[in-house]
């Protein structure tokens, strides 16, 4: 049974940082591909970053040059490190992995940067 657990979310101060993180159990975590999402309050849920099997990274527009994504294959865990908050980075965050064409997703993890 795939299983993906988000925690690491919180309160933040404009500016400050924040790492989430997202242990998957129940796949062969250093095969896939891992994602990570956000979806604010009325808005639709929106991609966020994205890393590779071998490592290679790719992000959104506006996280580019702020957010970090890595992964701990010995762990089986994502990580989100968060720097230079906004509060327009309040949302959701969500890791996604997609398993022979399946989506599978965590609970999320509220994330809040305000004064």
């Amino acid at each position: 049974q795939v299983q993906l657990v988000e925690s690491g979310g919180g309160l933040v101060q404009p500016g400050g940082s924040l790492r989430l993180s997202c242990a998957a159990s129940g796949i062969s975590f250093s095969r896939y591909i891992m994602d990570w999402y956000r979806q604010a309050p009325g808005k639709q849920r929106e991609w966020v970053a994205t890393i590779t099997s071998t490592s290679s990274t790719n992000y959104a527009d506006s996280v580019k040059g702020r957010f970090t994504i890595s992964r701990d294959n010995g762990k089986n865990t994502v990580y989100l490190q968060m720097n230079s908050l906004k509060p327009e980075d309040t949302a959701v965050y969500y890791c996604k992995a997609v398993i022979a064409l399946t989506q599978y997703w965590g609970q999320g993890t509220q994330v809040t940067v305000s004064i």
